[in-house]
């Protein structure tokens, strides 16, 4: 992998579905960046993640590709090793009745939970592993609790555990306090500036100015499949673009380093 870029998109034409949701991106992310990906709905974010994650692929022509780490294919597991991924798309897909230490577990097998014969693949090595993620993200009471009983925010942090398991350098969040209240995302975004103060890269996808924390230094926006805008946040968190790209009065107020959006005038701007 040597010193490639984290992702490399070059010239792609990605579709999802019927709907050809980018038409000659181009993206460069490198390797220790923490960047945010933001936009409106239906820009082209989710479409963008899934890229990332492999679960779709750019249309295949000479000039364009889609490389993570030097690489156009990889096997999932893997590719694990590397990227953690954190989404409230994951977190539905688990079985109400799935404990904390599986949902965990199931980070080593890239697995939904660890059922059936799944749990003859985990060993001690592994379980110790997991224990110990849990009781660092403060859930290690809640081992052999059920999701279903369990808050959002208990939840999310089982997923953020799943993530860490291969320790990968990087964790892509997925709309990271998507769901949760006041204290539980104020908790959440706490233990990712931890991580990121640990040497962890993190690339955020959000449509919330308040879920980026102070250590991610570039912002991308995207707007209906294209990049409207790719820089430090001082230059792109402007009141004048954000009210361009969502089609709206949007005024910008920065406060310890975050930013904040609010209803205003187009050219009304707090820093």
């Amino acid at each position: 992998m040597g010193d490639s870029p984290l992702i490399d998109i070059r010239n792609a034409t990605i579709w999802r579905g019927k709907t050809r949701v980018f038409d000659g991106l181009n993206l460069t992310i490198d390797r220790h960046e923490r960047v945010a990906i933001l936009g409106p709905n239906g820009s082209g974010k989710t479409t963008l993640l899934k890229t990332i994650n492999r679960e779709l692929y750019p249309v295949q022509r000479e000039g364009s590709w889609v490389r993570i780490l030097g690489r156009e294919r990889w096997n999932v597991w893997d590719l694990r090793r590397h990227i953690g991924i954190v989404s409230p798309d994951l977190q539905q897909r688990y079985r109400p009745s799935t404990t904390a230490l599986e949902v965990v577990l199931s980070g080593f097998l890239s697995s939904i939970g660890v059922h059936g014969i799944l749990r003859s693949r985990i060993d001690e090595e592994q379980i110790a592993a997991a224990h110990e993620i849990l009781e660092q993200l403060g859930i290690a009471d809640l081992s052999a609790t059920a999701l279903r009983s369990m808050s959002t925010g208990q939840q999310r942090r089982c997923l953020l555990g799943r993530a860490l398991v291969h320790r990968p350098d990087t964790l892509i969040l997925d709309e990271p306090t998507s769901g949760l209240d006041f204290a539980a995302s104020f908790d959440y975004l706490a233990r990712v500036r931890a991580l990121a103060r640990q040497g962890c890269n993190i690339i955020m996808v959000t449509h919330h100015l308040n879920e980026i924390p102070p250590e991610v230094e570039r912002v991308v926006v995207l707007d209906e499949g294209k990049i409207a805008a790719d820089g430090s946040k001082t230059s792109v968190l402007t009141s004048d673009l954000l009210s361009r790209v969502y089609r709206a009065r949007v005024a910008v107020a920065e406060i310890d380093g975050y930013f904040l959006a609010y209803p205003g005038e187009q050219n009304s701007s707090k820093t």
